[in-house]
């Protein structure tokens, strides 16, 4: 495009507008990208130039087609931020330096490179989403010239990026037609078979219903006529990227849909779209379930309008959409529109306005959350890919959240504090589980107390990216610590062991060699079984000869577990050597896991193995998987349950239990663990017959007493064939 016709295309919506600083961008920008070309071979300046006119094509204000102009000399070019001030603006020098991409990347994965250049835009379109709006732009333009590239999978990685995060950016700030557009481009290159296959049925179509089209247009025209509603309606195809998906969700096939044209009925007032639905639904057939009302509940990028669909003229099922011609216009230009040239020189919404969105506050708070850039990314498309339900607060205030959040995205989405020390919640005043789906329209109190924090079973049916981030960020964290109080307490057993004193000085004395930068990073090391503990100990001591490490005996074992459980025992055995590490203290599922083999349980004789990347996994001595660390007694590590327990944990308990086949028979025995204080977790038939069945059955109690106490209550109720301790299954 030339400078004239960019300049004359201003012209058509902005008469007053002055030329002066397009017609200087467009010569500084062309004599700062002289001699660099695109992948068409044409000047790279055009480019640019066509961004600029796409914006241009949106009636957006000068300083930001200006922008575009300009927005890759910074990253291009030799033009610097104080030279764009200088010649064009603070203003304007502030938004390129917003757009420019990031140049000095540390990560070298394509996945690292993309979510810092995402992050950096995140953070510039926080500031003025004049940003985001240059970004869609230049990346539309991309898109309709990507076909230049002969690289088919670079093309199909960026079609995969524009789809999973610039379409829905768009579609989030109500830019519609450029959000339609990016999928449909993008779906060339993923899917072209699909595409063209699509496109051709649509033409079929198109020829075949033309006349019905103008039929239901001319009719729904007559009938809202009669009722005194002038109304301008129009009939548009649904775009073959959105029939795509449709026919993907349904699992139908392209000949069972039946509403790929959309028809629109733009009418003067709020007034009369509810006036037009009341004579639309009273003279045509509704289709259950397919109404939506996004003018008193608008979406969260601010769309509004009425969505319903009908048994339409010629019993043709239609999607019918009703709006004012203003909301159509925010429904194309979104968020644009409010700084879009009006000829009534109304007052714009201020720059920084753009903070009251929520999706964009929770973008940043994930930056905030998130340490690697690859997890903010995945996050990121979290936040934005996915449809809404909308949930209200004890309140009353409207929540937005992806469809299939739970109470604990919901707490996040309120405030994170309150998601961080969630521990119920009730739905519609009910109880519910923390992992229920919620509904349109449910109402929902969150369920605090002070000492409660994050799980880290949550992360598996959260579905926002923020909540995610900040359970994620809770279980590094907590992570880091259990893992950093485990191995120092590992060195120290050796130092005893070997027969020294413990100081942290020697530790501080060899962090280069562990490529450490704290004591605590080799702590947390040794705790996740990425260095040994004997490794540090050599580098420390490196005269010392050490005794090879061997398998404990049982013998030693049973020996260091009575001196340990012993009263006034002061923490070493007859031979000298350190009594077992107690594991009291740590948190399962941290740097400690109990082994599901055999669901060792407090009063059992322990093993710890360690496991790189897992920390310790507790084991029964007389478990068979032990076997298979026979070869590596150097991750053997003898441990104790401790001194007593501050409060009754939870344990898991497996029995096997045969259970005679008679009416209330089950009832029976879920009543019986449940008066001992037993809780059924689990429970599995591994054989029926006529006369009995056999299950395996996972019971929290907290401790091996607790246990046999149940055991002994099930052996005493008639209905119960046999029960044992289940063993190494």
């Amino acid at each position: 495009m030339l400078k004239a016709e960019l300049i004359a295309q201003i012209k058509t919506f902005n008469p007053d507008a002055s030329v002066e600083p397009v017609e200087s961008a467009y010569d500084y920008a062309k004599l700062m990208h002289e001699g660099q070309k695109r992948a068409s071979g044409e000047p790279y300046y055009t480019h640019p130039v066509e961004v600029a006119s796409i914006l241009a094509e949106m009636h957006m204000d000068t300083a930001t087609i200006v922008t575009a102009i300009l927005h890759d000399t910074l990253e291009d070019t030799k033009a610097t931020y104080d030279e764009l001030k200088a010649k064009f603006g603070e203003e304007v020098a502030t938004l390129v330096n917003g757009v420019s991409k990031l140049t000095r990347i540390e990560s070298q994965t394509v996945e690292g490179k993309q979510a810092e250049n995402f992050r950096k835009l995140v953070l510039a379109m926080s500031e003025d989403i004049r940003v985001l709006l240059v970004k869609l732009a230049d990346r539309l333009h991309n898109m309709r010239t990507l076909h230049n590239f002969t690289n088919d999978e670079k093309q199909r990685r960026i079609a995969r990026e524009t789809i999973e995060i610039y379409a829905p950016l768009a579609e989030r700030i109500g830019l519609h037609k450029i959000k339609e557009e990016l999928e449909d481009l993008s779906f060339g290159f993923m899917n072209p078979e699909a595409r063209e296959s699509i496109s051709n049925r649509l033409s079929f179509l198109r020829a075949e219903g033309t006349e019905i089209v103008k039929t239901i247009i001319t009719d729904l025209k007559k009938l809202l006529g009669q009722s005194g509603i002038e109304a301008d309606v129009t009939g548009r195809e649904k775009t073959r990227y959105s029939i795509w998906r449709k026919m993907q969700r349904k699992n139908v096939a392209f000949e069972q849909l039946s509403d790929l044209m959309a028809f629109r009925v733009l009418v003067d007032n709020m007034e009369q779209c509810y006036h037009a639905l009341g004579i639309i639904h009273s003279q045509y057939p509704t289709v259950p379930g397919r109404f939506k009302d996004y003018i008193s509940t608008p979406k969260a990028n601010g769309y509004k309008s009425i969505h319903t669909t009908v048994i339409g003229p010629g019993n043709h099922r239609i999607e019918v959409q009703i709006r004012t011609k203003s909301m159509n216009e925010e429904a194309d230009l979104g968020v644009a529109a409010h700084w879009a040239y009006k000829d009534s020189g109304s007052k714009r919404a201020d720059l920084k306005d753009v903070k009251k969105y929520r999706w964009l506050r929770e973008l940043l708070d994930i930056i905030d959350t998130e340490q690697r850039p690859e997890e903010f990314l995945e996050n990121t498309k979290l936040e934005l890919f996915q449809d809404q339900v909308y949930v209200f607060s004890p309140k009353g205030d409207l929540i937005e959240l992806p469809s299939g959040a739970t109470p604990i995205d919901f707490a996040y989405a309120i405030h994170s504090a309150l998601g961080d020390k969630c521990v119920g919640a009730k739905i519609n005043g009910r109880i519910a589980p923390l992992n229920t789906k919620l509904n349109n329209g449910d109402s929902v109190d969150i369920i605090t107390a002070k000492n409660q924090n994050p799980s880290p079973t949550w992360e598996r049916f959260v579905v926002t990216g923020k909540a995610r981030s900040h359970i994620r960020r809770y279980i590094r964290q907590q992570q880091r610590g259990e893992y950093s109080t485990l191995g120092k307490a590992m060195l120290q057993k050796l130092y005893q062991l070997e027969g020294y004193e413990f100081a942290e000085k020697g530790v501080n004395n060899v962090l280069s060699q562990f490529k450490a930068e704290e004591i605590d990073d080799i702590y947390a090391g040794i705790g996740s079984g990425h260095i040994v503990a004997r490794d540090v100990f050599k580098a420390i001591f490196p005269a010392h000869k050490t005794v090879p490490a061997k398998k404990p005996t049982d013998a030693e074992i049973e020996e260091q577990q009575l001196m340990q459980n012993r009263k006034g025992n002061d923490a070493h055995t007859a031979h000298g050597k350190e009594a077992a590490l107690p594991i009291k203290g740590l948190i399962p599922g941290m740097a400690l896991h109990f082994a599901r083999c055999c669901h060792p349980l407090p009063g059992d004789r322990i093993v710890g193995i360690v496991t790189t990347g897992k920390g310790v996994t507790v084991h029964t001595i007389d478990c068979d998987t032990l076997e298979n660390f026979a070869d590596t007694p150097e991750r053997w590590l003898d441990i104790s349950w401790g001194d007593g327990q501050d409060t009754p944990e939870s344990h898991v308990g497996r029995l096997e239990v045969v259970l005679n086949n008679t009416p209330g028979a089950l009832g029976t025995l879920s009543t019986v663990i449940g008066r001992n204080g037993g809780n059924i977790t689990n429970l599995k038939i591994t054989s029926r017959s006529m006369d009995f069945w056999d299950m395996l059955l996972d019971v929290y109690v907290n401790d091996t007493k607790h246990l046999n106490n149940i055991i002994a209550a099930l052996r005493a109720t008639p209905q119960i064939a046999s029960v044992d301790r289940a063993r190494g299954r």
